[in-house]
């Protein structure tokens, strides 16, 4: 993924659940009728509406409007070239739970062991033979 520009700083987004679409648009520094529009060329910048109708974004929406907003007015990407470069990055991991419901996206989770070096090996082969054992 292409990097920001040397001098160029992303804005920092406040600490908080959600985001009405005046405030995304102040972060991003553009006008509300644009992130209305990209809503209908991206599909996956989509807001939850509140019980009134109003735009929540997600600290993961406004991160995508700033990836947007940087593939479309820095790197000078069309809209169909930003979203092909979207559909193409490489997704998080989520596991489905075995009971067949549906989970909330996680995030991947950091080893918690280093690695294993030759010790897993020689675990894994006296595993193996305990099985052809048992068959």
């Amino acid at each position: 993924m292409p990097e920001p520009a040397v001098g160029e700083l992303r804005p920092e987004i406040p600490d908080k659940l959600y985001f009405r679409i005046g405030e995304v648009s102040r972060l991003a520094g553009i006008k509300p009728y644009v992130l209305r529009f990209w809503e209908t060329e991206f599909s996956s910048l989509g807001p939850k509406k509140s019980g009134k109708g109003h735009r929540l974004y997600r600290r993961k929406d406004v991160e995508l409007v700033l990836e947007i907003k940087r593939l479309l007015y820095d790197n000078r990407y069309t809209i169909e070239g930003a979203r092909k470069y979207l559909d193409a990055r490489p997704r998080e991991i989520v596991a489905k739970p075995s009971d067949g419901s549906s989970a909330k996206p996680s995030r991947t989770q950091p080893a918690l062991f280093g690695d294993p070096g030759p010790a897993f090996e020689t675990i894994r082969k006296e595993l193996t033979e305990i099985l052809q054992l048992l068959r």
